[in-house]
């Protein structure tokens, strides 16, 4: 007969392993698509829009969902730009929150992803309210379009960053029309 003094090691026995499995993450890379929420560590950042992070050893690509940053040959804007992300970056310890919508990549491979820092700190939106981009929607990554919205009117009505007077002169997608990666 089993009495509680041989059940107690066998209950906690079994809680740990149950607790292991619950919480070791997958080995699998993709696995993190499937979160909807994931801390990882920024390596680069790439220009105002993309940057690269550590998912279990492996770097991986980021594009920055809803915003579109001067490229870096958009001088000045395209290296503010860049500055400005990295600094947002900076004051997390470069350690975000990649927070996913419907569609997990893009055409070229990279992850989609808005991008929180600390408590509470989207740096999509971020970048969109100080004028360092422009709204990029592409349907059906839509989840903070709204606010998205008020954060580049805002930034245009104090036509500040690219809003400014001596602001960007033409928009990413156009430049990137005219000068194509080799």
């Amino acid at each position: 007969m089993y009495t509680r003094k041989k059940l107690k090691p066998i209950f906690i026995l079994l809680l740990i392993l149950v607790s292991l499995i619950y919480f070791l993450p997958e080995k699998n890379s993709d696995s993190l698509q499937n979160d909807i929420k994931s801390r990882v560590y920024v390596s680069k950042v790439h220009d105002g829009d993309t940057v690269s992070v550590l998912i279990e050893g492996r770097k991986v690509k980021v594009r920055l969902i809803g915003i579109d940053a001067p490229e870096i040959g958009q001088k000045p804007w395209g290296g503010r730009s860049k500055k400005y992300l990295e600094n947002l970056i900076n004051t997390s310890g470069r350690k975000v929150t990649l927070e996913f919508d419907v569609e997990k990549k893009d055409k070229y491979n990279r992850l989609l992803a808005y991008l929180w820092a600390g408590e509470g700190v989207m740096i999509n939106f971020e970048m969109l309210r100080k004028g360092y981009a422009m709204i990029f929607t592409v349907p059906p990554n839509v989840k903070y379009v709204g606010y998205f919205r008020a954060a580049q009117k805002e930034a245009r009505e104090k036509k500040i960053g690219i809003w400014s007077k001596k602001g960007l002169k033409e928009k990413p997608a156009d430049y990137r029309k005219e000068n194509p990666r080799q």
